[in-house]
Order: C-alpha cells, then sequence, then structure tokens
C-alpha cells in the first residue's frame, strides 16, 4: 500500500496489522528523543544511532509490522542498509518515549522487539518520569526487568558508561 502511494503524508505504523497513527510530538517527547540521541551518539559514535526509523523484525512478523522506534543502537553501521532495515538481532538498544502509550509499549511492543531478537528495550515514560530496562531475552520473556527513577543512571548492557535518567528526560512541568 506505501508502494502504491495510498498513505502519503500520512505518519503510520504498521503494528500486528494495525495501522497505527503516529500522533504529533509535543515538545517534551521531542526533546526526550533529541537528549537519547545526543546521549547514546557520545556513547557509541552518531553512524550507529538512528531516530524513528523503521526496523526489519521476526520473519513471522514482517507481513504484520514494521515499527519505527523513536531510538535505536545499531551494533555496526553496515553498508546493507542502503537496501534493507536493520533486523532486531543487529541492534544492541531500542528505546520508546511515551507519554500516552505506555501500557502498548510495556506489552505489545516489547513482545514484537522481543521475538526480533532485540537484546535491550527501554521504554523511557515521560508522565511518571522512569525508565523501565527488559535485558537478557530468554523464550518468550525478557529475564531482565528493571524500573530506573531520575536518581538513577541507566547502562546498556554492553557499554561501560551510564546516562542519567534525568539527563533523557525534559524539565518537569510547572503545575
Amino acid at each position: 500500500m506505501t508502494d502504491a502511494s495510498l498513505f502519503v503524508d500520512q505518519k503510520l505504523e504498521l503494528i500486528e496489522g494495525d495501522l497505527i497513527e503516529k500522533m504529533g510530538q509535543k515538545p517534551p517527547h521531542a526533546y526526550a528523543v533529541r537528549m537519547l540521541q545526543v546521549l547514546l551518539a557520545a556513547l557509541f559514535g552518531v553512524e550507529r544511532i538512528q531516530v524513528q526509523l523503521p526496523i526489519e523484525v521476526d520473519e513471522a512478523d514482517r507481513e504484520s509490522s514494521l515499527p519505527e522506534p523513536d531510538v535505536a543502537v545499531l551494533r555496526e553501521a553496515k553498508a546493507d542498509y542502503q537496501t534493507r532495515y536493520p533486523r532486531g538481532k543487529e541492534l544492541l538498544l531500542v528505546v520508546e518515549v511515551v507519554d500516552t502509550t505506555v501500557q502498548h509499549d510495556l506489552t505489545t511492543k516489547r513482545d514484537l522487539y522481543l521475538r526480533a531478537g532485540v537484546r535491550e528495550y527501554w521504554v523511557l515514560d515521560l508522565k511518571r518520569r522512569y525508565l523501565v530496562v527488559h535485558r537478557q531475552p530468554a523464550g518468550t520473556k525478557y529475564t531482565t526487568v528493571l524500573t530506573l527513577c531520575e536518581g538513577e543512571s541507566a547502562s546498556v548492557e554492553s557499554a561501560k558508561s551510564g546516562i542519567s535518567v534525568a539527563r533523557m528526560l525534559p524539565d518537569p512541568l510547572e503545575k
């Protein structure tokens, strides 16, 4: 349908057979994505960071899903990516920034990324101001799940240094 230009100028994401309209980003969401890009690029290099671009999922899910995570870290920058999307197993990390879709991202997307072979999946919850880290996929679940608050740091399992959760988040909104 995309090749036939049926959805020109529409921001859609295909998840489990559903075309989900991607809402326009509010400034806090855009800020968090930008900060993650900056912070992760400092650890892994800018050429290994992709922002809001498709990734290839498990073969069984490919007909029904083409997710576009907010941020992904590639194991390596490959010339192959000129002709195909990176596969889940070729990623060190996938991050979704959420303000309204937290349940969807902590269930449906988590399971999709798990089946794709993503080794580490983070959900940055802007409203509750915490980061949920999923690691060590085994079978049908991530065996390690951590919830980190603003005062804590997260590190990609393969990285030597961590990133303060507070640095990923926009300043709290005035009430």
